[in-house]
């Protein structure tokens, strides 16, 4: 039995990060109403970033990209925490987390 193993070039690593990162912002675009959707894009759209990061590392033979994702990671899920905290004491006060009915942090 003759097995061929492909593997994976940069192009695909490359294509999957541009996938992630269309389909994040699609995500921002066509939903403008949940702010959980909102962050949950924003987020989608740095692991795309990490993931090109991570590629080129790899393709390169340099570490400096990985180390880079972690620090990356590290700032996206204080921004994780810190955007749900703002959401939790957002429904408390308003009851919705619809984007229009959140006017009240205009000046």
């Amino acid at each position: 039995m003759n097995e061929v193993i492909t593997s994976l070039s940069l192009g695909h690593y490359l294509a999957l990060g541009a996938a992630l990162f269309c389909i994040s912002v699609a995500g921002i675009f066509l939903n403008r109403k949940n702010v959980i959707v909102l962050l949950m894009s924003i987020e989608l759209m740095l692991l795309a970033v990490n993931v090109n990061f991570v590629a080129f590392s790899r393709h390169l033979g340099d570490a400096a990209g990985q180390v880079f994702v972690f620090f990356i990671l590290t700032v996206a899920a204080a921004e994780a925490a810190i955007g749900l905290a703002i959401l939790v004491t957002l429904f408390r006060n308003r009851r919705t987390i619809d984007v229009a009915d959140l006017d009240s942090l205009k000046g």
